[in-house]
């Protein structure tokens, strides 16, 4: 197959995600030229490419209004797995009270600036100890864990609107699952754990992450919450990440990442092949 693909990422990680150079082998076996490129490099010519994949793009939360404009171009250039629909919808955690209609989820109460201590306090009465993110937020920045609005810790609270969720006892113990969904089928299981005081499992936070056989629990779950997403977006999804934890006995999803998931390639770099079927499978 003679195709070029650019798989984006962010000034950071001008390499890609972790194990990123798994991909561009994975795909050049396949025959495909692929590499990575920074989302927001002006010298980087997208038309050139027979489709770009968003990878590790992990900075667009910050910055929003360049990160969409971004994405209308590559998609008036040239295929743009998932797509900006997606992305727009899945960029604001809000999408969780719809799907929320759809498969089990961890509940949320919606919070802006022009009724915070309101929203707050709603929130802590239904459920008592709040956990409250950025709706709009990546990698566990701004999670704050309160009892009460009178927290000094609200003060800091990064800008808004957020999202207050119960405090799932589950995750200091059990933890996180994140199952990875690669066209349809669900590919990878990671389980996390986060560390010592904390409920973020992220890996800068102290978490720890273990690639573990897919659960077919957690399979189901993950696979509801794909369908229910292209059911109510209207579309096909190329790939996606499900985030789960156990809530009253049963898992729930905790956040479904359309965007940009990390595919654990360090953990899990059997999941190269995959994502290169997949790509492969679009540029058909």
């Amino acid at each position: 197959m003679d195709a070029r693909v650019l798989l984006a990422t962010f000034c950071l990680m001008p390499e890609g995600e972790p194990g990123g150079s798994l991909l561009v082998d994975a795909l050049a076996e396949r025959g495909v030229e692929a590499a990575w490129a920074t989302w927001d490099d002006p010298e980087v010519d997208w038309a050139a490419s027979d489709l770009v994949a968003v990878r590790a793009t992990w900075d667009y939360q910050r910055r929003l209004p360049a990160w969409r404009d971004w994405v209308a171009r590559v998609e008036k250039e040239t295929r743009l797995l998932n797509g900006g629909a997606v992305f727009d919808w899945n960029t604001d955690k809000a999408y969780l009270e719809t799907l929320g209609e759809h498969v089990p989820v961890v509940p949320s109460e919606l919070v802006d600036d022009e009724d915070l201590v309101g929203g707050l306090q709603r929130a802590l009465d239904r459920w008592g100890s709040v956990v409250v993110k950025p709706r709009i937020g990546a990698g566990g920045v701004g999670v704050v864990v309160i009892d009460s609005v009178e927290d000094d810790r609200l003060v800091g609270l990064t800008p808004g609107p957020w999202l207050a969720q119960p405090l799932v006892e589950s995750v200091r113990t059990r933890g996180e699952t994140s199952v990875v969904v690669l066209d349809g089928v669900a590919r990878t299981q990671v389980d996390k754990v986060p560390g010592a005081g904390e409920v973020r499992v992220h890996t800068e936070h102290g978490g720890r992450s273990t690639l573990v056989d897919v659960d077919p629990a957690a399979e189901r779950l993950a696979l509801d919450a794909v369908r229910a997403a292209e059911a109510l977006l209207e579309q096909r999804l190329d790939y996606a990440r499900v985030d789960m934890m156990e809530l009253d006995g049963r898992l729930a999803v905790s956040e479904l990442e359309l965007i940009e998931p990390g595919l654990y390639l360090d953990l899990a770099p059997g999941s190269a092949g995959p994502f290169a079927d997949l790509v492969v499978d679009r540029l058909g």
